[in-house]
Formats: structure tokens, C-alpha cells, sequence
């Protein structure tokens, strides 16, 4: 079989094996001793992870949780010499990797801090600016998840603006930056329904007794 063939193939598998390993769901056993999926929301993000392990896991989740969406864009780009697209192709397969890791039956996170891994490696100029606006949205409205949802939206055309001006990014990495935000905001589609109910929770550290929270990246 064609060497060029298999490497290509292998490059989106690495990304989503890469991407749905559960380091929310590892570090909250070994931190709490709690399965993740049974507190709080029940996600495996770094937010649930933080309120059922503690702040140190939920910090430490959110980096390995964006160091595996980096690790196989970086890798595509030493393997296809540069190619944005191989690039793209790697960090989409991380992304979905998280959101529907084969290991938990395909119920995942969120793909926030993933995607942000991704970004900060295929542009980081425009990941800078997401982050700034996410940071702009939650001050302003205390609301995590309308933060993510915002920078989801958001980053389609800041990689267009950021990618390398004047010049545009390749069709692929707008199309690829476009499904990555759609998939983002909709698996935000609970948050989105009680934001618009007005049932939305507030970010705080501490989980609520109710045991609602109001993101789970």
C-alpha cells in the first residue's frame, strides 16, 4: 500500500484517538475519586471536572483537554510538510474525537478547549482574538457558555481576517473552521435553550446545589 496513502490516513485517525482520550473524566478519579459523569452536569469537561475534583483538576483538564487538540495539528504539519488543509483535516478529527470519543460511547465534551488547541497551532493570531472576546462576553454577561458560543461563531471569520493578510486561508480551513464552530454550538444547543429561557446559571467555581452547571467544555 502506498506509504503517502497510509500516512494520510493516519493523520486524522491519530487526531481523533488523540482527541477522545477522557482526561476529564481520568483526573476526576484521581483527584475525587468521582466519576464526572454522575456530578453536577455530567460532562467531562473542565468545568464539571473543577466543581467535582477541584480546581486543580478542572485547570488541568482544561490544558490537557487543549494540548490534544494541538498535539495532532502539530504533528499533520510535520508529517505533510505545512499543509494547511492535512492541518485542518487533523485538528477537525481531534475535535470530533472529544465531542464523541468511541471509549464513553460517544457522549463527550463540548469541544471548546479541543478546538482551542487546534487554533492556537493553525492561527494563532486568530485564536488570541477568540479568547479575547470570550473573556469580553463572560465579564460582561457572566456566562460561560455564551462565551463559547460566541467565540464559535466568532472564529470562522477571524481566521479569515488573521490567516495570513492580505491573503485568505485555503477553502479548506474556512470550510473547516465553519464545521468546527457549528459543531461547537450545537452541542451547546441545551445551553442555548436556557439561556433564552433565562434559566441559564452564571459562571461560578463552586457547583450549585442543584447540581446545574452552566458549561462543560
Amino acid at each position: 500500500m502506498d506509504r503517502t496513502f497510509l500516512l494520510h490516513l493516519a493523520m486524522p485517525l491519530a487526531g481523533y484517538l488523540l482527541g477522545s482520550i477522557p482526561f476529564g473524566l481520568l483526573l476526576g478519579k484521581l483527584f475525587g475519586g468521582r466519576d464526572v459523569r454522575r456530578v453536577g452536569s455530567g460532562n467531562i469537561g473542565a468545568t464539571n471536572v473543577a466543581r467535582a475534583a477541584g480546581a486543580a483538576a478542572g485547570l488541568l483538564t482544561l490544558l490537557l483537554d487543549t494540548a490534544k487538540g494541538a498535539l495532532p495539528v502539530w504533528l499533520a504539519a510535520r508529517f505533510a510538510g505545512e499543509s494547511a488543509t492535512w492541518m485542518m483535516i487533523a485538528g477537525l478529527a481531534a475535535i470530533a474525537g472529544h465531542c464523541f470519543p468511541v471509549w464513553l460511547g460517544f457522549r463527550g465534551g463540548k469541544g471548546v478547549a479541543t478546538a482551542a488547541g487546534v487554533f492556537f497551532v493553525l492561527c494563532p493570531l486568530a485564536m488570541s482574538a477568540a479568547i479575547a472576546l470570550f473573556i469580553l462576553v463572560v465579564g460582561f454577561w457572566g456566562y460561560v457558555s455564551l462565551g463559547s458560543i460566541a467565540a464559535a461563531a466568532a472564529m470562522p471569520l477571524l481566521v479569515y481576517l488573521f490567516w495570513a493578510p492580505p491573503h485568505a486561508p485555503p477553502l479548506s480551513v474556512s470550510f473547516g473552521t465553519l464545521l468546527a464552530g457549528l459543531l461547537i454550538i450545537w452541542k451547546h444547543a441545551g445551553n442555548i435553550r436556557r439561556l433564552l429561557a433565562g434559566e441559564e446559571p452564571r459562571f461560578a467555581l463552586r457547583r450549585r446545589k442543584d447540581g446545574v452547571d452552566d458549561e462543560d467544555r
